[in-house]
């Protein structure tokens, strides 16, 4: 992996992150990620780390973990996932905030399709929760 492929995702965040209006802004960052390359975005709930498929490179982004060493999964609850998901689109948490809601809800991980413009949340029993996003244009 080369550095250009962590500078264009830096780019693309800082750019997504700009446009994104309080209320429904995740549409915006995803743009901004699939024009600079980026197909696809893992994230490790519990790990709280994303993994980022570019046409550049992969990259690993690392924060801070919600869980280390042993902790019992909470079980999938699509009723809370969808609770968080619409706090989230309204502007009302924080992303930190939404990522615990997500844990709360039993999602281990969730991955972004850029192209397909879908987010789904999955839990360990092989239950999932996938939603559409619009299609924006970028200031």
């Amino acid at each position: 992996m080369t550095t250009d492929a962590i500078d264009h995702l830096r780019a693309a965040l800082e750019r997504g992150e700009a446009a994104r209006p309080k209320a429904g802004g995740f549409p915006y960052l995803a743009e901004s990620l699939r024009r600079a390359g980026v197909t696809h975005c893992r994230m490790a709930v519990p790990a709280n780390a994303f993994l980022y498929l570019t046409e550049h490179g992969d990259v690993v982004v690392q924060g801070e973990p919600l869980a280390t060493g042993f902790a019992l999964a909470p079980r999938f609850d699509e009723a809370a996932l969808i609770a968080a998901l619409r706090s989230d689109q309204a502007g009302e948490t924080t992303f930190p905030e939404f990522i615990r809601g997500c844990w709360d809800a039993g999602i281990v991980w969730y991955d972004v399709d850029t192209e397909a413009r879908t987010c789904t949340y999955y839990g360990t029993g092989g239950d999932s929760y996938t939603e559409d996003y619009p299609p924006v244009t970028l200031p």
